[in-house]
């Protein structure tokens, strides 16, 4: 089930607040525990609160801390511009969020405001952010200021680029239309938009643009003079008093905000008079320009009237005031009850809110983001804290990475090798193996040597094992350290950085073996491209599988797949696709293709299929209709390990993906093998996958 919506807009004052004020108030109809996270906010002065928050933190009375509201200010993310530093961002994204995730059962997510530099940037960050927390975006455009055919096109062209960016959409809403826009905007929208986007239209409301005199009183800076306790009226409209008073009195409309110099006592005390007067409209209040203010004399008659309006003194003449007081966006703030109350009533009023319930809950991402499956992977292994050998230990990787994974409290963790040697090489490279989580071991010099030997004799005398022969083999390191794993002193072992595909799992065939009903041990894996994760089998162990053992590798890496949160579309590749091919390969994965479905008939599998048409929903539609992998596949099965090793190195060195694994799948207990080309992120990363399957034995 879905748990979160993002609001987003890709250009400034949409007026995002009605949309959030509007869901957050639908939703608290079904659940009492509804979070709000706003994961980038605007630079905020010393002591104040971002204001979209604080309103529906206030007024929902959501139990939510204000700093755990929001996890970065604009200026924070703009510095951030180097891949690596977005990357960290992202994370501390996802973890901020999680931890709201956990506590309430919807999330409402609203997007950054867009107001000041960079705001390419900030269009790339929001939907970054939406991606990653798996959320679907409700965008949000304005029709202020735009005629009906500007405000189509700025839809579709925003939708566009939304889409554009992989962000799956639930819906739009146009907010601040006129009145007389209305009917022709749903009517072309309707035809616009087909692909069942719930598309709602918002007309503009006075009520709401409006700013209060306190607003007012704040963007400019200004000086209370009278009337403090009338700060809250709502200006409709302003006037410059600039001529004589009876030719200025007709001017005067409901709610209107005068602006005339501070020395223009008559204009002051007309707009005083008339706002007592029955024959005028009410008048909202006054500013005072150019730094003068009314003589004590004057001051002295207005506070003894009986009804003060507000009236506030600002520096700047004339002029440039009324100019400033043009800019001045109103903003629904916490105290202002009245603007929250009317912005819900214009949400429900004109949002179909049963079937944007509907859509919300039923939807469901398409895939898994690299961030948030790298946090998964990483959640889940702390979940049951597992004991880990790295045989390796001479290598400085392998201790980095220990470092961190110990650092994260990931694992337990046993290294192979010299303590002496080990211990000097950590401080050579400035970190710290805590010798809580860490235990270092020489395999010869160990209480485990002997033992070990005798277990190794018995389980292989049979394959002409002597016992000289066994003592010889364990002193190596991959036998040692798949023995711990054997006998029960690790839950996995992790190899590779050093020594050989075939050293690292050669001890695993021989003793501690398949599970039972697999006779193949296979890898997988882990594809962390740009936008999505896919599962990637066999590339690292079998040289060229028969359609049994292909069948076998790809029922494996399904299993693999949806253990690890990846739901499992099958493609069984080939250079042909469907029926279109001949030749003894395609046969061969035609027949693994039919296997797998005789003997999974639940999964979702398509064989022979073409890389493209794997991968590219335009593709995948043209050369296999109506098939529910096309276009789509999360599995991709290589026909031989020539094809499968090769490609994932080609994707991974052409896109920057992270590839996660080998992962080896089909042993009793998990055995894993590295790369000798590994990074730090590599170790760590298959330590955790490691310490996850263990979990599962």
């Amino acid at each position: 089930m879905n748990k979160a919506i993002f609001i987003a807009s890709a250009e400034p004052w949409t007026g995002k607040s009605i949309v959030a004020l509007g869901l957050v108030n639908m939703l608290l109809r079904k659940t009492q525990k509804v979070g709000f996270f706003k994961p980038v906010i605007a630079l905020q002065p010393e002591g104040k609160k971002e204001i979209h928050i604080e309103t529906i933190l206030n007024h929902f009375s959501l139990p939510i801390e204000y700093a755990d509201a929001f996890a970065f200010s604009r200026q924070e993310v703009l510095h951030r511009n180097d891949p690596e530093s977005t990357a960290e961002m992202i994370n501390a994204i996802i973890s901020k969020y999680k931890k709201l995730e956990e506590n309430y059962d919807f999330t409402v997510i609203e997007g950054s405001d867009y107001l000041g530099e960079g705001i390419a940037f900030e269009f790339d960050t929001n939907t970054e952010i939406a991606k990653n927390l798996g959320a679907p975006v409700l965008i949000v455009v304005t029709g202020e200021g735009k005629s009906t055919a500007q405000i189509i096109s700025s839809v579709t062209s925003i939708l566009h680029n939304f889409e554009a960016k992989e962000v799956q959409v639930l819906g739009i809403v146009v907010n601040r239309v006129q009145q007389e826009q209305i009917n022709d905007v749903k009517e072309l929208l309707a035809v616009q938009i087909t692909s069942g986007i719930i598309v709602s239209v918002i007309p503009w409301d006075k009520n709401l643009q409006s700013p209060t005199m306190k607003e007012i009183a704040d963007n400019l800076n200004a000086k209370v003079i009278l009337g403090e306790q009338l700060l809250g009226n709502q200006v409709n409209n302003f006037v410059t008093g600039a001529m004589m008073l009876p030719n200025f009195l007709p001017y005067i409309k409901e709610n209107c905000l005068i602006v005339t110099p501070g020395d223009r006592g008559d204009i002051l005390i007309g707009a005083l008079l008339a706002n007592l007067s029955a024959n005028y409209p009410k008048v909202a209040g006054i500013i005072l320009t150019a730094g003068t203010k009314p003589e004590d004399p004057l001051i002295k008659l207005i506070e003894g009237l009986q009804t003060v309006i507000p009236v506030i003194a600002v520096e700047y003449g004339t002029f440039e005031t009324t100019t400033r007081v043009g800019a001045i966006h109103s903003r629904i703030t916490a105290g202002n009850t009245q603007k929250i109350e009317q912005a819900i009533e214009l949400f429900d009023k004109h949002v179909d809110i049963n079937t944007l319930d509907e859509r919300i809950i039923t939807f469901r991402a398409e895939g898994i983001t690299p961030h948030m499956f790298q946090y998964q992977l990483v959640k889940q292994a702390k979940s049951a804290k597992k004991h880990i050998v790295l045989p390796e230990g001479n290598d400085d990787r392998i201790l980095k990475a220990a470092a961190r994974l110990t650092a994260q409290q990931v694992v337990q963790l046993t290294i192979l090798g010299d303590p002496a040697e080990i211990n000097a090489s950590a401080r050579r490279l400035g970190i710290n193996l805590d010798a809580a989580s860490v235990n270092i071991i020489n395999p010869v010099a160990s209480a485990y040597y002997e033992p070990y030997v005798q277990t190794l004799y018995e389980l292989r005398k049979n394959k002409n094992v002597n016992l000289e022969m066994a003592r010889d083999l364990m002193t190596d390191v991959s036998y040692f350290g798949t023995m711990m794993v054997y006998k029960g002193d690790a839950d996995g072992m992790v190899s590779g950085a050093v020594h050989t595909t075939q050293h690292t799992i050669r001890p695993a065939l021989q003793f501690i073996k398949t599970k039972p009903g697999v006779s193949l041990v296979s890898s997988v894996f882990f594809m962390c491209l740009p936008e999505r994760v896919a599962v990637f089998g066999d590339c690292a162990v079998n040289p060229d599988p028969t359609a049994e053992q292909l069948a076998e590798i790809a029922i494996s890496s399904a299993e693999t797949s949806a253990r690890f949160g990846i739901e499992p579309r099958v493609a069984m590749l080939s250079y042909s696709s469907g029926s279109s091919g001949e030749g003894a390969d395609v046969e061969k994965v035609r027949k693994a293709t039919l296997l797998v479905k005789e003997k999974r008939p639940e999964l979702k599998v398509e064989g022979p299929i073409q890389y493209d048409a794997a991968v590219d929903p335009l593709v995948g539609n043209q050369k296999l209709p109506g098939s529910p992998v096309a276009g789509r596949a999360s599995v991709l099965i290589f026909p031989d390990l020539n094809t499968g090793n090769n490609t994932y190195k080609a994707v991974q060195r052409e896109t920057g993906a992270l590839a996660i694994g080998p992962m080896l799948q089909g042993l009793n207990k998990p055995v894993n093998d590295l790369s000798r080309g590994c990074t730090v992120d590599d170790i760590f990363n298959t330590v955790v996958i490691t310490a996850i399957q263990c979990q599962d034995n």
